[in-house]
């Protein structure tokens, strides 16, 4: 089943895996020390970041380490920005009202 990785960084825990992530790689314990939860749990949560393409998994020794997929992060940066781009251009909308009415009361 292909998720949508919207889907998945909409959960908060998966969110807070992948800032755990992003410098460095970690094995799935480590993540799950980080949480008040199973390690079964931490693994669902794994399972489909990995599934979405945001994480991979590199098998080093006996042990998995997953990092985070950059790649698919600039995915997300790409759709944000079509509305960083109307945010910008209301502030600055509304940086000129301020100062208009900041000039009208002088």
């Amino acid at each position: 089943m292909r998720r949508d990785i919207f889907q998945a960084i909409a959960d908060p825990t998966r969110r807070a895996i992948i800032i755990l992530i992003a410098l460095h790689a970690m094995t799935p314990n480590a993540i799950a020390e980080n949480f008040n939860t199973t390690r079964q749990a931490v693994s669902k949560h794994l399972r489909i970041l990995t599934e979405c393409e945001l994480v991979k998994q590199e098998q080093k020794g006996r042990e998995i380490y997953y990092s985070l997929e950059i790649d698919k992060m600039k995915e997300i940066d790409k759709w944000i920005e079509q509305f960083r781009k109307i945010w910008e251009t209301r502030f600055d909308q509304l940086d000129q009202v301020l100062s208009t009415i900041k000039k009208q009361k002088k």
